[in-house]
């Protein structure tokens, strides 16, 4: 993502071999770099309040790319939507660039 929301900016890392998807990194970093899926206490206030936390759903999303190999199958996760939309957002600039041929950053505007 182009700019932070709520102090974390999030990213994708998608690793392709064979023309398929074999390895999805989503995740979010703050202004010094900490990832936000480390961050225990918010872990801790999210999921409380949520349901859910940054550890848990950016792995079901990135599981779900793995298995199903299409980004329009990716169910979002309750009480993670934004993040599951900021997801399908960067999913879909990455795997643009690699159907192009290339492999800089895709840098997703709000």
């Amino acid at each position: 993502m182009a700019e932070y929301s709520h102090g974390y900016k999030e990213y994708v890392c998608i690793l392709i071999k064979n023309n398929r998807i074999i390895s999805v990194e989503f995740n979010a970093k703050d202004y010094s770099g900490y990832i936000k899926s480390w961050d225990n206490g918010y872990m801790n206030r999210m999921k409380s309040a949520q349901g859910t936390y940054p550890n848990e759903y950016t792995r079901k999303y990135a599981a779900q790319l793995v298995e199903s190999q299409d980004i329009e199958k990716v169910d979002a996760v309750t009480n993670a939507s934004n993040s599951g939309k900021n997801f399908v957002r960067l999913v879909k600039a990455a795997l643009g660039n690699a159907t192009e041929g290339n492999q800089e950053v895709a840098v997703v505007e709000e």
